[in-house]
C-alpha cells in the first residue's frame, strides 16, 4: 500500500525499523499488532505516563449517507466500529480500560475521546472502575461536516475525558507551559481546532482516506503538552495511522501503539519515520514555582550560604531577625520558621518568609528567595 503525504516517502515499509542501541526497553517506539487487550498484557505494569485513547465510537450507522448532489459521504462504516449491542460495546470498553489501568503509572493520565454515541458510556465505566475524572474537554471543530439530512444539529464537537487512576493521583499538568502557549491566558477546556485535512490527511493510491477518523496533530500536540514531559512514555491502544506516535516523536516522547489493521500499521510506520525530533533544548517546558523541587530553609545553612547568627531584615528594615543553627528565626519574643516569625512580627496570620526576609548583599538587601533559586539552579545542573 502507498500513502501520499507532503514530505513523506510514498512507500510504507512493512516492518518497524530496528531501534537504535540504547538502554530503553525494546517496546519503546514500536507498534504492536493485535487486539489491544492481548497486546497490552505484554507491557509491564505501571510503565506508561500518558494514554491517549481513540476507541471505536460504535456509530450505529444505518444505510449510506449522501450529500445534496447525491455524492456518497465517506463515513466510518468499517468493521472495527461495529458491535452487536450496547452490552457488547460496554464489555469491550471495560476490558480495554482495565488493561490500560494496569499499565498506567499511579500518577499517569488517560485521555479518551468520543462522540455522543459512546463517550457517556465510556465515562460511566471509567468511574465504575475507579478512575477519577479531572476534566472533560470539548473539541470544537472549526470545519465540521454538515448535517446533510437536516434532521439534527450539526455535530460540531467531540468530547475528551481526562482521567487519573485515583482521586489522590498527582498527574503531570504543565499549567505554566499551557498558559504561555495560550498568550499568557489560562488554557480553557474548549479547544477550537480544525479537522484533519489537507496534506496532513493520509490518502491511498486512489485518493481515498486511509483512515476515516484520523485525528489532527494539533489535538495531540495539546494533549501531550498538557500532560507529559520529554522522555515520557505515551501509549495509544487504538493507534490507527499514528497521529499520537508522530506527535510524540516530534516532541521527544516515547510512544507505543497497538493496532490490528496492517494497512494502518504500514501508513503509521511511514508517517512516523519521516518525523524529526526537535532538539533537546527546544523541548524544555515552561515550569512555575509549583513544579520546582522543595528547598527547606535549612538547606541554606547546610550549604553555607547563610551562617548561624546571620541577621535578616524585612525589605523596609522595620523588623530584624537572627538565624539560629536549627533554621529557626528569633525576632524579639518570637521564634519559629521564616514563615511563622514573618507573620508574627507583622501581626498577620500567614507570610511567605522567602520573599519577606532579606539579607545584606554588599550594600543592598536581597530576598533570601534568591539563595533558594541559586540552590535550585545547582540541582538542575
Amino acid at each position: 500500500m502507498r500513502v501520499l503525504r507532503t514530505g513523506v516517502s510514498p512507500v510504507a515499509p512493512h516492518t518497524n525499523p530496528e531501534p537504535a542501541a540504547s538502554k530503553d526497553p525494546a517496546w519503546f517506539d514500536t507498534i504492536m499488532k493485535g487486539d489491544c487487550v492481548a497486546a497490552l498484557n505484554k507491557l509491564p505494569s505501571k510503565s506508561v505516563d500518558l494514554v491517549f485513547a481513540d476507541p471505536p465510537y460504535n456509530l450505529q450507522l444505518g444505510g449510506d449517507l449522501h450529500r445534496p448532489d447525491q455524492s456518497k459521504v465517506d463515513a466510518c462504516d468499517d468493521h472495527w466500529d461495529q458491535f452487536e449491542s450496547f452490552e457488547a460495546y460496554d464489555d469491550f470498553t471495560r476490558a480495554w480500560l482495565l488493561s490500560v489501568r494496569r499499565v498506567m503509572k499511579d500518577d499517569g493520565s488517560l485521555y479518551v475521546i468520543g462522540s455522543y454515541h459512546n463517550i457517556f458510556r465510556v465515562g460511566a465505566i471509567l468511574q465504575d472502575l475507579g478512575f477519577w475524572i479531572m476534566n472533560d474537554i470539548v473539541w470544537l471543530k472549526s470545519n465540521p461536516m454538515p448535517n446533510f439530512r437536516g434532521m439534527r444539529f450539526t455535530n460540531a464537537h467531540e468530547t475528551i475525558i481526562w482521567a487519573t487512576k485515583s482521586k489522590t493521583a498527582k498527574p503531570t499538568f504543565n499549567y505554566d507551559a499551557l498558559k504561555t502557549f495560550n498568550d499568557d491566558l489560562q488554557m480553557r477546556s474548549d479547544w477550537h481546532l480544525p479537522l484533519c485535512t489537507g496534506s496532513e490527511r493520509l490518502k491511498d493510491d486512489q485518493g481515498d482516506k486511509v483512515h476515516p477518523t484520523q485525528k489532527p496533530e494539533s489535538l495531540l500536540y495539546r494533549v501531550l503538552t498538557a500532560s507529559s514531559n520529554p522522555g515520557d512514555v505515551v501509549l495509544d491502544p487504538f493507534f490507527g495511522t499514528g497521529t499520537t506516535g508522530a506527535v510524540a516523536k516530534k516532541l521527544g516522547r516515547h510512544y507505543v501503539g497497538v493496532e490490528r489493521e496492517q494497512d494502518y500499521i504500514d501508513a503509521a510506520t511511514a508517517r512516523i519515520a519521516a518525523i524529526d525530533t526537535a532538539e533537546g533544548a527546544s523541548l524544555e517546558m515552561q515550569k512555575g514555582k509549583r513544579a520546582e523541587p522543595r528547598i527547606p530553609f535549612g538547606n541554606l545553612l547546610e550549604s553555607g550560604m547563610i551562617e548561624p547568627g546571620a541577621e535578616l531584615s524585612s525589605a523596609n528594615g522595620k523588623h530584624l531577625a537572627v538565624v539560629r543553627a536549627d533554621g529557626s528565626l528569633k525576632s524579639g519574643g518570637f521564634t519559629g520558621s521564616i514563615h511563622k516569625v514573618g507573620a508574627m512580627v507583622q501581626g498577620q496570620t500567614s507570610c511567605n518568609g522567602w520573599t519577606y526576609w532579606h539579607i545584606k548583599n554588599g550594600r543592598k538587601l536581597s530576598p533570601i528567595d534568591d539563595l533558594r533559586t541559586e540552590i535550585r539552579s545547582r540541582l538542575r545542573v
